[in-house]
């Protein structure tokens, strides 16, 4: 299963890498394939400072944490998006985040779902019957059946 990963999902697993959102990316690869637009980088990169003191983290750990989850998502380079798949994005998401776009058009372009923590955009893009997004809570429940029968068939 592939998800196209936002940058608030990211932010979050680097603020806790032990909450569902960082065990996820972090243990879930075994599963999923996690992708994400080259400019996710640039906007953690810009974000450094901030998140350095809301997490308290060193910038060691920091560099640790965030190389850690950055080596479970692949990156594609946002000018790969299909014209046509990048004015579906832009419909979709002007009125509810322009920033969202790359991330909804990569969606559009790979046929998969947007795994995002953003409650506007959820919602918002649910309103206009997208419905390849998936909540965080949703994705650990898939996570956590794939857990389960993976346990199942090491015991018998």
């Amino acid at each position: 299963m592939k998800f196209v990963i936002d940058t608030n999902i990211v932010f979050s697993s680097i603020l806790n890498p032990d909450s569902p959102i960082g065990q996820l990316i972090l243990n879930g690869s075994k599963y999923f394939n996690f992708l994400s637009i080259d400019q996710l980088k640039n906007e953690i990169d810009k974000h450094e400072d901030k998140i350095l003191k809301i997490s308290g983290l060193s910038k060691a750990d920091y560099d640790r944490i965030y190389g850690l989850i950055k080596s479970k998502i692949k990156f594609v380079n946002q000018l790969l998006i299909d014209p046509d798949n990048y004015q579906k994005a832009d419909d979709l998401t002007k009125d509810i985040d322009p920033d969202d776009l790359l991330f909804v058009g990569l969606t559009l372009q790979l046929r998969c779902r947007l795994w995002s923590g953003d409650k506007k955009l959820i919602n918002g893009l649910r309103k206009k019957d997208f419905k390849q997004i998936i909540t965080t809570d949703e994705l650990f429940r898939i996570y956590l059946n794939k857990e389960l029968q993976r346990n199942i068939k090491r015991k018998y």
